[in-house]
């Protein structure tokens, strides 16, 4: 009789069917987590709401550095060109936030222009007041690099005597509003200067939370001498364990980012490997942007929850008439207690609840008594939207990463080692003999001839079994063999000729230099009797 009401009640339960990422995440924040978020001053305490464009704009990259670290240097490396607002030199020369982002032409945004363009993810800037948005411009110009994402240059972190003197607005807070939002944060350090001063600290501390972004510049280490580099490393892994309290070891990238020649060229290999990892670190974040918008609404969510328990919590504890500001400084006092029950009753982790210091600072200016309490209805939105929405979520993020051609970050930079004689280990390992007109093999050969006439060849060819006698004297694992005969077994016949068995020796010395095997026989590799005829 009354079918229809358990039909509407299991309708409510199935996940929502979005058409796009963005479109999904904006519905899902609007829907179920903002009104949880309003209800319990979630702004007020940890972060402003969210807006259309916090789920559009394009991944970002974060800056962060003491003075003349080469925070700038790296952005015009990046770009390979100027940008409005640049300013380089050995002084503290950048003193505003400025984002570099893509515009078809030239020219420079003011903060307070800036944060009232809704197209912009920037509008929820205007809380930190005119000191600040006297010091943000937006730099904007046709640049690819940009096409794909966008770099916010930060000023220098001061040291020394100069870090007394007051920036006007709270420089951590900001750029925790920043970590949050951006997809990759790094850190540069100069190879000369690894002293790390109280604001550089505060700094860091701030970043908290978002240890999975950060990744460390290493920068100017073409400057000093090898084994000195050896000890800067050090002290700099030292200095960060310090600070960065977890137990992984922060990714650092060691190298000399802008287009001046190596002062001394003696690790040069190691500082085009680690350019190429960081390259190829960068280049990655448009295809994962979705994915950290969602990884961070999640963590988002989860924060959100967390603080409506302890908000209702005090709320429940607060007297309705007398001793209301006794009872508030007990509370705010026992704040760890109240953490400890509400992970007690549901089950929370204690990654997951709030700077106990600082939320006991900010309590202090709040009215207990105007809090709300626990509304089971709105945590019960959030815990759907967790448990049901964001698995829909995760298959549609997988099915536009298939049905998109791969984006990768292109041009300036990104472009200059792609092709050609200077990509990352041209000429080298496989790679090796690429341009030349006789095959590289031929070298070597007369020495694997040798081997190969004591394997006792039947009709020219040794067995798998004796060519196996002979390359596992390289002890390299079976897996890694197993790969090589693959490549060298051209013919397919499961034996080697002469010429293939000096192929498989010559993959053997390429691996046993540290270099990667191919997952392919290079043309070049072919020996002269397999190659095929052109038509």
């Amino acid at each position: 009789m009354f079918s229809w009401l358990g039909t509407d009640d299991r309708r409510k339960k199935e996940p929502e069917v979005f058409q796009t990422v963005s479109d999904g995440l904006k519905k899902l924040y609007k829907t179920k987590l903002l009104p949880l978020e309003e209800s319990y001053k979630f702004h007020e305490f940890h972060s402003p709401s969210l807006e259309d464009a916090d789920f559009d704009n394009k991944p970002m990259v974060l800056l962060v550095g003491q003075y003349s670290t080469g925070k700038t240097s790296f952005i015009r490396y990046l770009l390979e060109q100027d940008f409005p607002g640049m300013r380089i030199g050995p002084e503290p020369t950048t003193d505003s936030f400025i984002a570099v982002m893509h515009g078809d032409t030239e020219g420079v945004v003011p903060g307070n222009a800036l944060v009232v363009d809704p197209k912009k993810p920037f509008r929820k800037l205007n809380a930190f007041g005119n000191a600040f948005l006297n010091r943000f411009v937006c730099a904007q110009l046709p640049n690819p690099v940009l096409e794909s994402i966008s770099v916010i240059d930060t000023p220098g972190i001061l040291s020394g005597e100069k870090q007394r003197i007051s920036r006007g607005y709270d420089f951590a807070a900001v750029l925790e509003w920043f970590a949050e939002r951006v997809d990759r944060i790094i850190l540069l350090f100069d190879a000369h200067k690894l002293d790390i001063s109280d604001e550089f600290s505060e700094v860091i501390k701030a970043l908290k939370n978002h240890e999975d972004k950060i990744r460390v510049v290493l920068n100017k280490a073409d400057q000093i001498e090898t084994q000195q580099l050896m000890r800067v490393y050090g002290a700099l892994m030292w200095s960060l364990g310090k600070i960065v309290n977890t137990p992984e070891v922060v990714r650092v990238y060691i190298g000399s980012f802008w287009s001046h020649p190596l002062l001394i060229p003696d690790n040069r290999k190691l500082f085009e490997a680690e350019e190429q990892d960081l390259f190829k670190d960068i280049q990655s974040l448009p295809r994962n942007a979705a994915l950290r918008k969602l990884n961070d609404l999640i963590k988002r969510a989860r924060l959100a929850k967390v603080h409506a328990y302890i908000i209702s919590s005090l709320k429940k504890e607060m007297p309705s008439v007398f001793g209301k500001e006794n009872k508030k400084k007990e509370l705010i006092n026992s704040l760890g207690d109240i953490y400890k029950r509400i992970e007690r009753e549901h089950q929370i982790s204690p990654g997951d609840f709030p700077n106990l210091k600082k939320m006991q600072d900010q309590l202090q200016a709040q009215d207990l008594n105007k809090f709300q309490p626990l509304k089971p209805k709105l945590l019960e939105a959030v815990d759907d939207m967790l448990a049901n929405d964001i698995a829909g979520l995760m298959v549609l993020v997988r099915q536009e990463e298939t049905q998109r051609p791969n984006p990768v970050v292109k041009g300036g930079a990104f472009d200059g080692t792609l092709d050609g004689p200077f990509g990352q280990g041209y000429g080298e390992g496989a790679g090796e003999g690429i341009d030349e007109a006789e095959w590289v093999v031929a070298r070597d050969k007369p020495a694997y001839d040798e081997i190969f006439y004591t394997l006792s060849p039947v009709n020219g060819k040794v067995t798998g079994a004796n060519a196996k006698k002979e390359m596992v004297k390289s002890k390299l694992p079976n897996t890694v063999l197993g790969k090589i005969w693959k490549l060298a077994d051209i013919d397919k016949d499961g034996m080697l000729d002469d010429e293939e068995f000096a192929l498989a020796n010559h993959l053997i010395k390429v691996k046993l230099e540290g270099h990667e095997l191919p997952s392919e026989l290079p043309a070049h590799l072919v020996p002269p009797s397999k190659r095929k005829i052109p038509e």
